[in-house]
């Protein structure tokens, strides 16, 4: 009941916005700012000092004062000077499997003479240990980026976001809300590996085309989750040179219907699409021509990343009703 309250009151506080496409600017009406719990500790302190200082006439003593409180009211004005006038924007988000993090990225752009230092971001109402921090050059402009984990296959949001500082003394926490028109698509989690395809048909026309045998060797690519591990070039990954898949070059003799219709009826709507995402992995892996047909949805046979991508993203978004 409390964080329910606590929730729309920020709400009502901090009037959440829709989705912002284009370049936030950070204004000063977007920007707040309350002392930090060192803050009020050094507040009571300069309370304390300066009634020691009228109990006991201690003239030194009002100077140490008033000089703190103007150090104190400085940092206030650099702290909110930190974040406000900043240029925000929203960059492309790579698709990712159900399971590992999104990562979305903001472009933080400075148009003034100053360099802002130790800017940081979160993810709304949530417990410290989330954040990243960056500085951001005069005149220039850098990326800020924050892992958002992943639950379920689809569209996944950003979401509202924190942007926050609390350079240069700790005393205070400037903060403001951006709510970026950015989004990332979230592949579905694989069934396990090892399923077989459905039966090839024979390669007729431009099918062949598409298609890569496994003969000669062709070179080395970019490990993509769901590469078959015998595929794996596990001497160039004990070298440090990150995980690479191996190809091969050869035409194939077959392309591959991937189709919702070929799955036992048995299986639930999410366990076929598991499957049908193993096979577009397993497709793609061996190089063959494949097309994809699910209900409401048939992709056209072609082959290539883009087309691994195109049966993802339609997986993905897929809408069966019960």
């Amino acid at each position: 009941m409390l964080a329910t309250l606590k929730a729309h009151l920020t709400d009502w506080l901090y009037q959440p916005r829709k989705p912002e496409a284009g370049t936030i600017v950070l204004s000063q009406r977007r920007v707040y700012i309350l002392p930090t719990q060192h803050g009020l500790i050094f507040g009571v302190v300069l309370v304390m000092m300066l009634l020691g200082s009228i109990n006991y006439g201690l003239s030194l003593g009002f100077v140490l004062t008033f000089l703190l409180v103007a150090l104190a009211l400085n940092g206030m004005l650099y702290t909110f000077r930190n974040l406000a006038r900043l240029h925000v924007s929203a960059l492309r988000v790579a698709p990712v499997f159900v399971g590992e993090p999104a990562l979305f990225s903001l472009n933080l752009a400075n148009p003034g003479d100053l360099t802002r230092h130790a800017i940081g971001i979160s993810r709304e109402r949530r417990p410290q240990g989330d954040e990243n921090y960056c500085d951001v050059p005069s005149n220039a402009a850098t990326h800020l980026s924050i892992a958002i984990p992943t639950q379920r296959r689809g569209r996944l949001r950003a979401g509202r976001l924190t942007l926050f500082t609390r350079f240069p003394l700790g005393l205070y926490h400037a903060w403001s809300y951006v709510h970026p028109d950015a989004s990332c698509i979230v592949y579905p989690r694989p069934a396990p590996a090892g399923l077989p395809l459905p039966q090839a048909d024979a390669a007729a026309g431009s099918g062949a085309s598409y298609g890569a045998g496994q003969n000669d060797f062709a070179g080395l690519r970019t490990y993509h989750a769901g590469d078959p591990p015998r595929h794996i070039a596990w001497k160039a990954a004990a070298r440090g040179q990150g995980l690479l898949t191996k190809q091969f070059s050869g035409e194939a003799a077959s392309e591959v219907w991937l189709a919702w219709d070929q799955l036992p009826p048995r299986m639930d709507a999410e366990e076929k699409i598991a499957r049908l995402t193993r096979w577009v992995l397993d497709a793609h892996a061996q190089r063959l021509a494949y097309g994809l047909r699910l209900p409401r949805l048939e992709i056209p046979m072609a082959g290539g990343e883009a087309q691994r991508e195109r049966c993802l993203e339609a997986l993905a978004l897929c809408e069966i009703s019960a």
